[in-house]
């Protein structure tokens, strides 16, 4: 979900993102964030400004997974009926 707000060159806050992300805490956020950051997805800039303000957008490569993203969204919204082909061969009782 994180990826899907910071898409198309956002830049947005931490509060913004927790707004955005719906049932996410606080502490799962900043763990996730964390990590992007660490595999080089998503870049954090800090304004040494009081209060701090702290801004979250992807680098370059974080932005490359865009095509890889929207592909799963485009074959999730494809994905067959329960009744459907998937489960022509099943036996039922």
């Amino acid at each position: 979900m994180i990826l899907f707000h910071l898409f198309g060159g956002h830049i947005l806050r931490f509060s913004d993102l927790e707004r955005a992300i719906s049932g996410i805490s606080q502490k799962m956020l900043i763990q996730q964030l964390r990590q992007m950051e660490e595999d080089g997805v998503v870049r954090r800039i800090v304004y040494p400004q009081v209060p701090p303000k702290v801004e979250y957008c992807l680098t370059d490569w974080g932005q490359a997974l865009c095509p890889a993203l929207d592909s799963l969204l485009t074959w999730a919204a494809n994905r067959p009926s329960v009744d459907g082909p998937a489960n022509a061969g099943e036996i039922s009782a």
